[in-house]
């Protein structure tokens, strides 16, 4: 084994040693759910689901078992009998790379296994301040960046969510208006897994003086990264645009309608002068960084489609 493999915190696994550690695990899944999962210019199909998503599914199972037993346990000790704690995965990566539908299929397969049929799933984005508090601080540049997120009122969401609170609701963000959805949110109701999802999840953030040293993936029991090389995330990029500009952006309500106008290589600029500016500089400075904190690394190619897993040592 080379000295590299040897000393890194992970264990890799090319996609038939990967898709091997299903085992019996069955299929819950049909073609016409999937397409449902899907996201813009995405290709998961289902032998990626039975190779990938299975084997991960399995192993979060047993991590859910695990963790619930040890809190059993813990209530043994103390003598006490309260209700068990939601499990809670986070997902982290790039604009572009996928994580919406990394989190829809795994939210599916894991709602399947009997011993945990509920399971939520929220976005940060949610959490994004909204666009006249964003321009108030002159943020609209940095949206996507740290200081661009209510991190107190996440925060304050996930402790509800692992003191076992129930009812709890977390704010809808839409990408035509480009801002939160007034007096919309998604039910949180004592869910058995939490999906939460989003570009920083991963990150420690920027603590004003005096402010309590507590990050969000402080409440994640298991955390999932989506890798991708730098010009493919571009290229990934650039397409969901010029997506975007045939379909949402021609909406009169969207907030990017003005782009709509823009010929092919107009858009094809604009897109890539945005990946450059905005997205790329945020990825460098903030989301990469905080990749090897994940307990799980998912590699795609270039046709969208995992192509290494690799999972840290314990």
């Amino acid at each position: 084994m080379p000295d590299k493999d040897r000393l890194s915190p992970y264990r890799s696994f090319s996609v038939t040693e990967w898709a091997r550690l299903r085992e019996n695990t069955p299929l819950p899944l049909s073609e016409d759910e999937l397409t449902e999962l899907r996201g813009m210019n995405e290709r998961v199909s289902l032998d990626e689901v039975a190779q990938i998503y299975l084997p991960l599914s399995r192993l979060l199972s047993l991590y859910v078992a695990s963790t619930q037993q040890l809190n059993e346990g813990t209530q043994q000790f103390m003598g006490t009998n309260t209700e068990k704690v939601p499990f809670i995965i986070g997902i982290a990566g790039s604009v572009a790379v996928g994580k919406s539908t990394v989190a829809r299929v795994l939210r599916t397969l894991l709602a399947r296994w009997p011993e945990h049929p509920k399971v939520d799933l929220i976005s940060t984005d949610g959490f994004l301040y909204p666009t006249a508090e964003l321009e108030k601080r002159n943020l609209m540049h940095r949206k996507g960046f740290p200081e661009s997120f209510d991190r107190g009122a996440l925060l304050d969401f996930l402790t509800a969510v692992k003191s076992g609170r129930g009812a709890l609701r977390a704010p809808i963000y839409s990408h035509r208006l480009y801002d939160r959805v007034k007096d919309q949110y998604v039910e949180v109701d004592k869910p058995d897994i939490l999906i939460v999802e989003g570009l920083n999840v991963l990150q420690s953030g920027k603590l004003r003086p005096g402010e309590p040293l507590v990050f969000v993936s402080d409440f994640f029991d298991f955390s999932i990264y989506i890798d991708a090389d730098l010009d493919v995330l571009r290229q990934w990029y650039v397409k969901r645009f010029l997506k975007l500009r045939t379909t949402v952006f021609n909406r009169p309500d969207a907030y990017f309608k003005h782009y709509a106008a823009l010929d092919e290589n107009e858009a094809i600029e604009t897109a890539n002068r945005i990946w450059r500016t905005i997205n790329q500089v945020n990825l460098y400075e903030n989301i990469e960084p905080t990749k090897y904190r994940a307990k799980l690394i998912l590699h795609k190619g270039p046709t969208h489609a995992i192509d290494a897993v690799h999972l840290r040592k314990l």
